[in-house]
């Protein structure tokens, strides 16, 4: 939901002619999901097949051949450039990238899991088939993690607290701090504490998606990311959901509704 709501402001340093606002039409005509649905679609899928028990080697074989199969389907949803080239190779191999995709497609892995360590396992595995640096990994494991508590009933500040300890991200800089000089950048260094921090200063699920996208720069991926963490802290409003629903495809939904009736989720 986040992505197909920050999508029309990916490149736009304002949102809807006005510099860095909350306030704009939450699904407008412009809205449609993108590359961060179609490879977060895939992980899901990928642990569908795979199962909660699965060894490193099946789940980097399943997420490779998911990944690389809803890349074929949708092969001009907006991926880099190198990761397109991934996409189409017969043998894919990772190329020490530090971008914001190994943090975006990242949300099922923290939906899923009883421990915080299989999170954080899994998370790496998700992450290493193509974002192998260990900034690509890292921006998948933090966000994979902060999935995690939310679910379990963290605080915002326990949340928090264990991602700046674990991960060396910094939260010294609230919103209005952020936003004057943020730009459209997509290292997971420059997006994933800013999406964090958007979850953070948030009062509701909507809110956390425009405070995303309030950011400006890499709208969709940042509000995707921000999007995952609040929906498991917060839930999603029915209506939201519904609106979000109407703008996927018959097959993406198919493997969201298996994937949450496999694992059980509400």
């Amino acid at each position: 939901m986040g992505d197909i709501i920050g999508s029309p402001f990916e490149f736009d340093m304002t949102v809807n002619g006005v510099n860095k606002t909350k306030n704009f039409e939450l699904f407008s005509e412009n809205c449609g999901f993108t590359d961060d649905t179609v490879m977060t679609i895939a992980v899901a899928e990928a642990l569908t097949a795979a199962g909660k028990n699965a060894d490193e080697e099946t789940i980097c074989n399943a997420v490779i051949q998911s990944m690389q199969k809803w890349g074929k389907k949708y092969p001009y949803a907006g991926y880099g450039t190198r990761f397109r080239i991934w996409l189409k190779e017969k043998n894919p191999q990772p190329y020490n990238s530090w971008g914001n995709g190994s943090a975006m497609r990242v949300s099922s892995v923290g939906q899923i899991f009883e421990t915080l360590e299989r999170t954080r396992e899994v998370a790496r595995q998700t992450a290493q088939v193509s974002h192998n640096h260990p900034e690509g990994i890292k921006g998948a494991e933090s966000i994979a993690s902060a999935i995690f508590l939310a679910r379990n009933g963290a605080t915002k500040d326990e949340i928090k607290n264990y991602i700046a300890e674990n991960f060396g991200y910094n939260f010294n800089r609230t919103l209005d701090e952020i936003r004057p000089n943020y730009y459209h950048v997509e290292s997971c260094q420059e997006t994933v504490p800013e999406a964090i921090t958007a979850f953070l200063e948030s009062e509701n699920f909507e809110d956390a998606i425009r405070n995303g996208v309030s950011l400006g720069g890499d709208a969709d991926t940042l509000t995707c990311i921000t999007g995952g963490i609040a929906e498991a802290f917060y839930k999603i409003p029915q209506n939201l959901i519904e609106e979000c629903r109407r703008r996927l495809d018959k097959e993406m939904l198919d493997v969201i509704d298996n994937f949450r009736e496999n694992f059980h989720l509400n």
